[in-house]
Formats: C-alpha cells, sequence, structure tokens
C-alpha cells in the first residue's frame, strides 16, 4: 500500500484500480442477489449458481454469517489507515513504515476481537441450532399439502378449534398414564398377595414346628419319667 503526504501533511492512500474493484463487488453482489451470471465481459473462472447453490444461499445459518462478514468488514474499512495515521500524525510523520506494520497488526486484533465475540454470542444463544430449526419448519410447511390455519370469524369457534387438539393430547396422555398406574397397581397388588401367602405359609410351618417341639419335650419328660421315678431318690 503506497503513502503521500496530503495538502496538510495528511497521509492519503492510493488505491489503484478502487473503482474497478468497488464496481465489481456491487455487479456480484447484485448478479448474487439475482442468481445470475455477470455479463460484464467474457470471464472463463465464472459459472453460473447450480440449483444447490440458490438453495443453500437461502439457509438462514449462511445468511446471518454473510451479514455478520459484511458488517465486520464495512467496520474495519471505517479503521482505515489514513484516519488511524491523522489520530497519530506525530508518530506516523517520524516513521511510516512502522506506522503502517502498527495499523496492520491493529487491524488482526481487531478482527479477530470481534469475530471471537460473534461466536460467543452464536453459541451461548445456539443461533445455528435455531436458524437450522427454522429452516426445517419452513421446508415442512411447504412440504403440507394442507391450507394454513385462518380464522374463522367466530371467536368462539377459533379459540375451541385451538385449544380441542391441546386438550385431546393430554386426554390420551392422561389415559395412556392412568392406563400404566392401573397395570403398576395389579402388579403391585399380586406382589402384595404373594407376600401374605409366603407369610401365612411361613406361620403356619413355625406353629408346627413349635408343636413338633412340644411334643418331644413331653416324650422327653414321660421317657425320663418312666427311666428314673421319683420313689428311687426317696430315703
Amino acid at each position: 500500500m503506497e503513502v503521500e503526504q496530503g495538502e496538510e501533511g495528511t497521509p492519503k492512500e492510493i488505491a489503484p484500480n478502487s473503482a474497478l474493484c468497488v464496481k465489481d463487488s456491487v455487479g456480484n453482489q447484485s448478479n448474487e442477489g439475482k442468481g445470475e451470471c455477470s455479463s460484464d465481459g467474457p470471464n472463463p473462472g465464472s459459472v453460473c449458481n447450480t440449483s444447490g447453490e440458490t438453495e443453500a444461499r437461502y439457509s438462514r445459518l449462511k445468511i446471518f454469517n454473510k451479514v455478520m462478514q459484511k458488517s465486520l468488514d464495512k467496520f474495519i474499512d471505517l479503521a482505515s489507515f489514513n484516519r488511524f495515521a491523522s489520530t497519530f500524525r506525530p508518530l506516523y510523520k517520524k516513521n511510516p513504515q512502522r506506522m503502517e506494520s502498527i495499523h496492520k497488526q491493529f487491524i488482526e486484533e481487531l478482527r479477530k476481537a470481534v469475530e471471537d465475540d460473534i461466536n460467543r454470542l452464536i453459541e451461548e444463544g445456539r443461533l445455528d441450532f435455531k436458524l437450522n430449526e427454522l429452516d426445517k419448519l419452513e421446508q415442512a410447511a411447504k412440504d403440507n399439502p394442507n391450507p394454513a390455519w385462518r380464522p374463522s370469524g367466530v371467536p368462539e369457534q377459533d379459540f375451541s378449534s385451538f385449544l380441542m387438539p391441546y386438550y385431546q393430547k393430554q386426554e390420551a396422555y392422561m389415559r395412556l398414564e392412568l392406563k400404566k398406574i392401573k397395570t403398576e397397581n395389579a402388579s403391585l397388588a399380586q406382589r402384595v398377595l404373594a407376600g401374605r401367602e409366603n407369610i401365612a405359609q411361613l406361620e403356619h410351618q413355625i406353629s408346627t414346628a413349635v408343636d413338633d417341639w412340644k411334643a418331644s419335650v413331653l416324650q422327653f419328660e414321660k421317657l425320663a419319667s418312666s427311666l428314673c421315678p421319683t420313689e428311687v431318690f426317696n430315703v
């Protein structure tokens, strides 16, 4: 980039063919908006947009990225070397090359900081997910052959037509949940009955064991009394 002194010592940028660059940029933007090829002259590298590129152009996420990039470029253009050097004119007069290097580094850091902030906002707001969801909803609406909802002019009927599907879904959901609860209750009741039967069997087994133990004790006492009568021990 060449720099020359202005009438009052203000640095002025010399950008050759700048008008041509602006014209080409405007032409390309207009052609992109119309989806047509440039007709300014023969350009072997230019190719018409395909249908896939046309569809991709309508992606909200890509449009958002293009808008952010263009806005960032315009913002960076405001911090031109001309303005930068005018602000620090004494330093520019002492060392123009050093000032140019500082401006270049400043632009790189500024662009990086703004891009980081934009990316952070996209991640925190989940804009990529939400914009893609909007694209899917739009495509689903196009594929739906049914006409879109329109008010009938009767508020009660419109209100009822809007709430009835919601209530019907809630009723179906509650019926399903009620069926699940009844099934769980029946299963729990069967488990309780099985537990009670097990307890009754255990009680019967315990009582039978106690009766057997008492009978064995009586038999032992009778046997002991028959083998060792009490008269033998009397003196």
